[in-house]
């Protein structure tokens, strides 16, 4: 059986056949000339051969001292790129994060969070998957991603269970008011104050899945079933939809900048209450810088989408009915 190596004893044997003697070697690893002479001793033991050619004052390495030092040049360059590959990590001017984000966020807080990174970080690299919580929460916990933003609606949570957040830690981001779409020259599209159940009578077209939830759950609350004859996950095809008079749609805050500016479409304030909006990580994961610098731009994004125009929400969370926005 060979004998191991180990790398202290390369780069003594590479110090020696760089500065020619031990005294020379021993002051360039910062350590004494006996200490090197008995590190080399104990290479020979182990090995079962000399290393050095003592002659007199001079030490020469031999043949299989000289192997051994050309492994030591190889390994010290190798250490000295990895030191400097982690400070490159350690000081953000390197790294990459990856994000497993639902569909609003990807479209709103992520670009403004990702913009601000390349201006003060532009060595990192952020790369994203659009993934629909609870799904997000699994790619964390299985390494696919390092960061994933989730959301909940009142009575549900961020996984299937409180057992899917053990170890994981999570940071609230925003509340994010729900509003309803409705078609342009719908009946309702200015009345002066609009509550959910004023559209019982509605056709609805329901999000994803935990969208499709929260629609169930605030209609109930309001004493009616919703007819939904449509669903899809996507917040276009849901304006389409309206646009072209098939029903109306209750949708997530984060979308309402697009929802605005639609053709066809009057976007309203409805007494529904929030879904809250969360980043979600490990806490090993966070002590990385780079992941620390994504959920810091998250957050920054956030309070900015929040900050913005018609975000106001009444002092117990619920949207207020009001005038079309």
């Amino acid at each position: 059986m060979a004998p191991d190596l180990d790398v202290a004893s390369l780069r003594v044997l590479q110090a020696i056949a760089e500065h020619g003697t031990l005294t020379a070697a021993a002051a360039a690893l910062g350590t004494s000339q006996p200490a090197v002479s008995q590190h080399v001793k104990r290479m020979e033991r182990r090995l079962g051969t000399a290393l050095l050619d003592r002659t007199g004052r001079t030490v020469r390495l031999t043949e299989a001292g000289r192997v051994l030092a050309r492994h030591g040049e190889a390994v010290g360059a190798a250490v000295r790129a990895a030191n400097a590959q982690v400070a490159a990590l350690t000081g953000l001017r390197a790294g990459v994060v990856r994000v497993a984000a639902f569909p609003s966020s990807s479209a709103t807080l992520l670009p403004v969070a990702l913009a601000a990174l390349r201006r003060d970080h532009p060595g990192l690299t952020v790369t994203f998957d659009e993934v629909e919580p609870p799904a997000s929460l699994h790619q964390l916990r299985t390494g696919a991603c390092d960061l994933a933003l989730a959301f909940s609606y009142p009575g549900t949570d961020l996984g299937r269970g409180a057992d899917d957040l053990d170890g994981l830690m999570t940071r609230q981001l925003l509340s994010d008011p729900t509003f309803v779409v409705l078609p342009d020259g719908h009946r309702l599209a200015t009345a002066a104050r609009l509550e959910l159940d004023d559209l019982a009578a509605e056709t609805w077209i329901a999000g994803c899945p935990r969208c499709r939830g929260h629609l169930l759950a605030s209609c109930e609350a309001q004493g009616f079933a919703p007819r939904i004859d449509y669903a899809t996950d996507d917040y276009s095809t849901v304006l389409g939809l309206v646009a072209a008079g098939l029903g109306v749609a209750l949708l997530p805050g984060l979308v309402r900048p697009y929802a605005r500016r639609h053709p066809g479409v009057v976007v309203r304030s409805v007494g529904t209450y929030p879904r809250q909006v969360h980043a979600v990580t490990t806490p090993d994961l966070l002590r990385v810088p780079a992941v620390a610098a994504v959920l810091a731009a998250l957050e920054a994004a956030a309070q900015q989408v929040a900050e913005g125009p018609g975000r106001g929400a009444g002092r117990d969370g619920r949207g207020r009915g009001g005038r079309g926005e």
